[in-house]
């Protein structure tokens, strides 16, 4: 099994879609950053923000000022961000489209690692045909899948232990390719060669990230809880914990607790990604509005921080376009 941490299928480079996201990497890729960090303060009013304090930003997430200015020029060419210049200044924000697949993807993160409600034993299967000259559509279909929450249990058949809902349908029609839907119980054969459905997720792999998650997030806790991370430190940690807790609906697409091992850490890790998240907020918003004081002038009103309720509760998406940019 590859890396689940480097699934480049979720957010290819080529394909028809307008937006193309930066895609997942093991470890954190600057682009990446710079959409987390855009997407944590900036999202509901789609607010501009001084290249200089972009930069400065993601310089504190230890990324060299010129890697950071090459991220931003590839973000503008993928259509995530919008630039704007006055004079020697450039300033940037989220474009409408980026926005909102973030702002659906958030709620989709936090949806996926919920708990999961009662399973009926079924499987639904996706078998697809592709030839190998057509791969641009064989991997756009695999990142919809992926998002889907499906995995390979062979090459052209995927596997969910969920239906299909109406917009899943609608996502997956986007695609172009032969592709046949059904839903069904697996019959068991008495053979060595037996693949189950879960098979196709690697479970004690997943297990594994869960339980670095934990140990790497959970000393941490003292401190957020005790008010004692600020500035820098919180939005550092506030952005490294979104980037890798954002990556497990795609490990574990809330598969059923019923077929996995007891203790399974889902939940535990769910809480602590919330702990940490929602409890640096103000901290980190504080931050954040400073450095875009230093290099803008004044704190702009647009930058705000959200809390997980608040992404859950669907009111963090793009409202109006956000004022005049800042000189940076």
């Amino acid at each position: 099994m590859h890396s689940p941490f480097a699934i480049e299928e979720i957010y290819p480079d080529d394909g028809d879609h307008p937006v193309r996201l930066p895609r997942r990497q093991a470890g954190s890729s600057p682009q990446g950053l710079a959409v987390t960090l855009l997407a944590d303060y900036t999202l509901r009013d789609l607010a501009w923000i001084p290249s200089a304090a972009l930069v400065a930003m993601l310089a504190e997430a230890r990324v060299t000022p010129t890697g950071a200015r090459a991220a931003i020029s590839r973000l503008v060419r993928r259509g995530v961000l919008e630039g704007s210049r006055q004079g020697r200044h450039s300033s940037y924000r989220l474009s409408r489209a980026a926005a909102l697949d973030l702002a659906s993807g958030g709620r989709w993160i936090l949806t996926a690692t919920a708990g999961a409600g009662p399973w009926d034993g079924c499987w639904t299967l996706v078998a697809f045909s592709l030839p190998k000259e057509r791969g641009t559509q064989r991997r756009a279909l695999r990142g919809q899948l992926r998002w889907l929450g499906f995995a390979p249990l062979y090459d052209g058949l995927w596997i969910s232990p969920h239906e299909l809902t109406p917009q899943d349908r609608s996502r997956l029609g986007q695609v172009t390719g032969t592709v046949t839907v059904f839903r069904g119980r697996p019959a068991d054969l008495d053979t060595l060669t037996n693949r189950q459905p879960l098979d196709a997720w690697d479970v004690p792999a997943i297990a594994r990230h869960y339980e670095t998650f934990l140990r790497r997030w959970n000393p941490l806790l003292p401190q957020v809880w005790a008010g004692q991370v600020d500035g820098a430190e919180a939005v550092r940690a506030r952005t490294e914990v979104m980037d890798t807790f954002r990556r497990f609906p795609t490990l574990d697409p809330r598969l059923p607790i019923e077929l996995l091992p007891p203790g399974w850490l889902r939940e535990p890790a769910r809480e602590v990604f919330a702990a940490v998240y929602d409890g640096l907020a103000t901290a980190a918003e504080q931050h954040v509005r400073t450095i875009v004081a230093r290099f803008g002038g004044h704190a702009h009103p647009g930058v705000r921080s959200h809390l997980t309720t608040d992404i859950l509760a669907g009111t963090v998406r793009p409202t109006t376009a956000a004022s005049t940019p800042l000189p940076g």
